[in-house]
């Protein structure tokens, strides 16, 4: 009775390993706990940069007080048109799809494929977020570029936050950035996980991922945060760090280059033997 027991129990342990999806990436401790490490020290100093960044210079807000129009036409005629903007409700609306994003790539643990290799996907998740944090906060904190709504002079946006530091900071959008690096990350890792999905199902997600940072970024031009460049900039550099990462930790195709004996018949009906030469990459 005993060995029946552990016979079913070894079936039983057998089978759900058996079932058990696997996962197309390679995830190793020291290297990714490296990278994903020193991606969030980056961070934490991006962070002290942009704490530290300087206030506008003075002589450089008189300029653009007592020739508004003319600070306005130095800049290049794709982000020109918003210089200004200041619609702070916008900027509260970016915020929504901004949150929703960071939660989207959650609701794929649910997915059977991805839900067998939780702590995977969360490592990735972070690895690459605090990447996109790294190379954004760095930047932004060495980067003086004016936000549009330090060319408002209607007096809606008042002269303090116009000259304060953080006005210094349009360079480049990390609002579109992370929201691109969570929602290509979640699409990405969904169609590797699940290769045979339905197209539509694989259509609607990464139409949903290119939609949600494309939302926050007119939201952010609109509400005097950033200009069209910035927003550009930060989707296509969020997108690319959300797609990439997953990427590069994709299981090697060790096949290479083979070699090996085939045979059948001709479509006149000839039977024929050879050598075929398969190269995968």
């Amino acid at each position: 009775m005993k060995k029946l027991i552990l016979l079913t129990i070894a079936l039983i342990s057998i089978t759900t390993n058996a079932q058990k999806a696997e996962s197309p990436y390679e995830w190793d401790w020291t290297t990714d706990g490296i990278w994903t490490g020193a991606a969030l020290a980056g961070s934490a100093g991006g962070f002290l940069l942009i704490q530290n960044k300087e206030d506008i210079e003075p002589e450089e807000f008189a300029l653009i007080e007592n020739d508004l129009q003319g600070q306005i036409d130095k800049i290049n005629f794709i982000d020109r048109w918003a210089a200004g903007n200041h619609d702070e409700n916008a900027n509260a609306i970016s915020d929504i799809p901004f949150a929703i994003s960071f939660a989207a790539p959650l609701a794929f643990l649910f997915d059977d494929e991805i839900n067998d290799h939780t702590g995977q996907y969360l490592g990735l998740y972070l690895e690459s977020l605090a990447t996109t944090a790294a190379a954004y906060t760095i930047t932004a904190g060495l980067v003086d570029r004016s936000r549009p709504y330090v060319y408002d002079d209607s007096g809606e946006t008042g002269r303090d936050r116009r000259m304060s530091n953080n006005g210094q900071r349009s360079f480049y959008s990390g609002h579109v950035a992370a929201t691109a690096t969570a929602t290509f990350f979640m699409a990405k890792v969904y169609s590797d996980f699940n290769p045979d999905a339905s197209p539509t199902g694989k259509v609607l997600i990464w139409g949903g991922a290119a939609a949600l940072p494309a939302a926050v970024g007119y939201f952010r031009i609109q509400g005097g945060q950033h200009f069209l460049t910035d927003v550009a900039l930060g989707y296509v550099l969020g997108a690319g760090v959300g797609i990439l990462v997953p990427e590069l930790h994709k299981k090697k195709n060790n096949d290479g280059l083979s070699i090996y004996p085939t045979g059948g018949r001709t479509f006149l009906g000839d039977e024929y033997t050879a050598m075929a030469l398969s190269l995968k990459f």
